[in-house]
């Protein structure tokens, strides 16, 4: 199969789909191909939306692929897009693979809909954060799958996540790729098996489509890494061990979800091969430079804490003056309450492990101090986001009181003082950085060219390659 050619042909996108316009496509492509594609109702998000599936071909094999599993990350739908129909008008491609594909496009509809307002641009770290949402950890589609685990007794899954285990529960995928997106940085992969054979392959398709590798710091100070930007797929019992390890706290007290979308897969069918493809919205060269630069790991580590510490008691401060006024829908009140409780207890660990584990005593690459210093400058940013829109939605609510509320100049305060720290946290990075904006097309390039590798992969591994 020659896959370049096949992403060669990704349309150059200029924006993200909202999710009535993927709805739409979706179901105007079952209406195209109706021999060919199927579409249904997986489930209903929370909020009454469907959570639409595709399914596409009749191979003997399984997948399942979708998109948005955290709201703030449409690359992966926009793959979906381009790939769906490639499916539906490509019956080589189809019998190539071999699979049965179950596609969803958008897996939380109601949390993309409140990211809709930088899908079409500018795409800058600011209006990125400035219009950012995404659930608090026990509302996630990806982490509210169920687990037990020691003292850990998750089982609550939200409805999202409950139409996807409807999938996984009659599929039984062999292969299940969940479309995760990176903020700000370079390309890695999660997988769930080591397969030596994919990670030059995935490797490639970053260095075809100019995306860079992330060398820096590990998403997870616990992902054990297989080679160069590729690691072994987390789960909740790894968080837990490491939470157990590095804190006095008790570790189900702090994880507040349950576990992955290829961990309860696995469960399922132990043989299921789960990939996840992390691709940047932005870019800085220094995220791929191994050379040594002048800081001690353990120092640019702390140093990230202190910064997150500083935007954590901002965000508290302020919380404490609003949390009264913010009503019970707000969903931004949610996640701030999730964020400001666990991220304090989440930095208590990691500065415990930089100052034990003997990887982090070494001098850091270059990459490793830009992620601590820089990048996560950039994740902390997302926090005043969601202070921000906290309080404006509750403005909003109140439009036509101001008046007679006493909220409404509370309110309006919180609100102008969040959007000031903002812009001044905005104005340091920037000044800090040498950015650019990775093409659509680029970043649909890799996270479709790591599909179809990893689907020839386990189709080889299934089938001896018939």
């Amino acid at each position: 199969m020659n896959i370049q050619s096949i992403l060669n042909d990704v349309p150059d996108y200029n924006y993200f789909l909202t999710v009535e316009e993927m709805d739409q496509s979706s179901r105007a492509l079952a209406a195209e191909f109706p021999g060919t594609v199927e579409i249904f109702e997986a489930g209903r998000s929370r909020q009454g939306h469907p959570v639409l599936c595709l399914k596409i071909g009749n191979g003997p094999l399984n997948a399942l692929v979708f998109g948005c599993p955290h709201p703030n990350e449409p690359i992966g739908a926009m793959m979906l897009e381009y790939f769906s129909r490639r499916l539906a008008v490509d019956t080589k491609l189809r019998e190539e693979l071999g699979f049965t594909w179950y596609i969803v496009k958008c897996s939380d509809p109601d949390g993309t809909k409140l990211n809709e307002g930088w899908f079409r641009g500018p795409f800058t770290p600011f209006n990125y954060s400035r219009n950012f949402f995404r659930p608090a950890s026990h509302q996630q589609v990806e982490w509210t799958f169920p687990i037990t685990y020691k003292r850990l007794n998750f089982q609550s899954p939200i409805p999202e996540t409950k139409a996807l285990m409807n999938i996984i529960d009659s599929a039984r995928p062999d292969l299940i790729y969940s479309l995760h997106n990176a903020g700000f940085g370079g390309a890695y992969w999660y997988i769930s098996d080591p397969a030596p054979e994919l990670y030059d392959q995935f490797r490639s398709f970053a260095a075809l489509n100019n995306v860079p590798l992330s060398l820096g710091e590990p998403e997870m100070p616990y992902a054990e890494k297989f080679a160069e930007a590729v690691y072994r797929m987390p789960n909740s019992r790894d968080t837990y061990d490491y939470y157990e390890k590095f804190t006095d706290d008790d570790p189900a007290a702090l994880i507040t979800a349950g576990t992955s979308s290829i961990d309860y897969a696995k469960s399922q069918k132990p043989d299921t091969f789960g990939i996840v493809c992390k691709v940047p919205y932005f870019y800085d060269p220094r995220i791929e430079n191994t050379s040594p630069s002048d800081m001690v790991r353990k120092d640019a580590i702390l140093k990230s804490c202190d910064v997150s510490e500083k935007v954590y008691g901002f965000a508290d401060e302020k919380m404490v003056l609003i949390k009264g006024h913010l009503s019970q829908g707000n969903p931004f009140r949610v996640t701030l309450e999730n964020f400001l409780s666990n991220g304090p207890k989440g930095l208590k660990a990691k500065r415990r492990w930089a100052e034990t584990s003997p990887e982090c005593q070494e001098k850091a690459t270059v990459a490793e101090k830009f992620d601590n210093l820089q990048v996560s400058r950039f994740y902390n940013m997302l926090i005043l986001g969601l202070l921000l829109r906290a309080a404006e939605y509750e403005l909003k609510n109140l439009e036509g009181q101001a008046v007679t509320s006493q909220a409404y100049p509370l309110l309006e305060r919180v609100k102008e003082e969040a959007l000031q720290e903002l812009h001044a946290w905005n104005a340091e990075l920037e000044k800090d950085l040498d950015y650019s904006v990775i093409p659509i097309k680029s970043l649909v390039g890799v996270q479709l060219g790591s599909a179809l590798a990893a689907a020839l992969y386990v189709k080889t591994s299934r089938t001896g390659g018939h």
